[in-house]
């Protein structure tokens, strides 16, 4: 059992940034693959990015490839998005989630298992 929680949401403006963290419970929390998904009102949940164990490996949706990067501790048992040139849609909550079956994980919201309960970022133009 894994449980999230996010923070780092906020106000910004466009062409800025923000760092999210998600602090996960659990010992095995260097065994599940992270990923990070977002929910505009009135859109689906839709795939951010992913990394896996080790943090070694990542995958980004093509909308922010270049602009966001993952990365984890686990040490720290956290999970970060770097969010870099923000733009208007970019606006969503954000949540982080966990799959303990793969090693990377995948785009599809149905493959993770745990989720945080979410944090709001808004970029204003």
């Amino acid at each position: 059992q894994v449980q999230l929680v996010e923070s780092g949401g906020g106000l910004v403006q466009a062409g800025g940034s923000l760092r999210l963290s998600c602090a996960a419970s659990g010992r095995a929390f260097s065994t599940y693959t992270m990923g990070w998904f977002r929910q505009a009102p009135g859109k689906a949940r839709e795939f951010v990015a992913a990394v896996s164990w080790g943090g070694h490996s990542t995958r980004y949706a093509d909308s922010v490839a270049g602009r966001f990067t993952i990365s984890r501790d686990n040490f720290k048992n956290t999970v970060y998005l770097e969010m870099t040139q923000l733009k208007p849609e970019d606006t969503a909550v954000y949540y982080c989630a966990a799959d303990p079956d793969k090693v990377l994980g995948g785009t599809a919201s149905d493959e993770y298992d745990y989720w945080g309960q979410g944090t709001q970022v808004t970029v204003s133009s």
